[in-house]
């Protein structure tokens, strides 16, 4: 992997930088503090600043409107955008948004593109990705309830969801339903297109997370799909084919996820050391003079450093091997950075003391938000027996051992 950064990258990544210090930083408390339906008109004139300057959709092809960064560079920028957490959204790289334009691009009709993928890249509507059942595990995309059985030239679909994320004020929801049930495990589901107003599709409410509901972007929706009626011209891609898409989704999509996790453990070492360096710890020394203080800085920026560079390598991996080829490697970010993050929030925490579990800083905020990193898209669990196999088959088949 060649390390360097070009020139140009190095320019918008310091364009970036400085955006998100003058421009977000300053709006953290309006976003930790205030709703946001009022925060979002600000967000707007900030999206269309961002477009001014040319670093619309970072992620997306040129061709659709965006920067057409490949996947080690993107991870750059995500890396500085997740320093503040509207840095995302403002810049137009979101999720579940990202993801969902992803595989729009790739398997969205001429009449699903035009109608859903353009105003969503251009940033005029939101959407939601509506997989997870609170009755199946979610780590099991082969298990689902919700169906969306044929009637004419309709699908209905039925089934509850939850952790329907950024659900509330989305124009539309992809849906993972079951529509073959007869066929092997991997091909039953689908992915299908469902504007959020059809009838039948009802919103119940958003979830609390460690006691906070959120709104709008910001929130994950529990969602009744009740007598649901589309058109079958809504299937996204072919049918049976749910979970193959969705695989598809998740391997970038974690490069996604890790990169803002680092860019979050980034911040985080930001405000650990300023507390440490200003906080005293008693008449004559501050916190930053205290050995296990020390420890913790040091232990989380080795930490971090190695989780950037499995990350950046795996982000270069697929874009020279496929994601195929390292999906050992997917799996072992995945599990690696989401510990680091929490590792390092923790710490920071700690150092900060009673601020810590404030609102008066983001660290509160980081915890609660980002402590499911080591759930969704998998749990840590199942990331970990997953290499662990492929390890050990490697080495049997290596090794002439069974």
């Amino acid at each position: 992997m060649d390390f360097a950064i070009s020139e140009k990258m190095q320019t918008i990544l310091e364009l970036i930088n400085e955006f998100v210090d003058k421009e977000l930083v300053p709006l953290e408390h309006d976003f930790l503090h205030g709703e946001w339906a009022d925060l979002e008109p600000v967000l707007e004139e900030k999206r269309r600043m961002v477009k001014k300057m040319e670093l619309w959709a970072p992620l997306h092809p040129k061709e659709h409107g965006g920067m057409g960064l490949d996947l080690v560079e993107y991870g750059l920028v995500c890396e500085a955008l997740a320093r503040t957490p509207t840095g995302v959204y403002v810049f137009g790289c979101q999720a579940p948004d990202a993801g969902n334009i992803e595989i729009l691009m790739k398997y969205g009709t001429p009449e699903q593109k035009k109608r859903f993928l353009d105003p969503l890249v251009r940033g005029e509507i939101r959407s939601c990705f509506s997989m997870t059942e609170p009755d199946q595990p979610g780590s099991n995309p082969t298990m689902l309830d919700t169906v969306a059985v044929k009637d004419g030239d309709d699908y209905v679909i039925n089934g509850h969801k939850w952790y329907t994320s950024s659900a509330d004020g989305a124009r539309f929801a992809i849906v993972m339903a079951v529509t073959n049930p007869e066929a092997p495990p991997h091909l039953r589901a689908s992915m299908i297109i469902v504007p959020t107003d059809t009838p039948g599709f009802n919103l119940v409410r958003n979830i609390q997370v460690m006691g906070h509901a959120g709104s709008g972007w910001h929130s994950h929706a529990e969602i009744l799909y009740q007598s649901c009626r589309v058109p079958q011209a809504n299937l996204l891609g072919p049918e049976g084919h749910g979970f193959v898409i969705a695989q598809e989704r998740l391997g970038p999509g974690r490069i996604h996820h890790c990169m803002r996790w680092i860019g979050i453990c980034n911040r985080t070492m930001e405000l650990m050391c300023e507390r440490a360096l200003t906080r005293a710890a008693n008449p004559k020394q501050r916190l930053a003079e205290q050995q296990i203080v020390q420890a913790w800085i040091a232990e989380s920026a080795a930490e971090v450093r190695a989780a950037r560079l499995l990350v950046l390598n795996c982000a270069w991996r697929i874009e020279t091997q496929g994601a195929k080829e390292a999906r050992q490697d997917i799996s072992l970010i995945k599990y690696y950075t989401a510990g680091v993050m929490q590792r390092v929030v923790d710490r920071a925490l700690q150092i900060h003391g009673g601020l810590g579990m404030t609102d008066d800083t983001l660290i509160a905020f980081f915890y609660r938000a980002e402590r499911a990193a080591r759930i969704y898209d998998g749990v840590d669990e199942v990331h970990k027996v997953s290499v662990a196999k492929r390890i050990l088959k490697e080495y049997a088949a290596e090794h002439g051992l069974r």
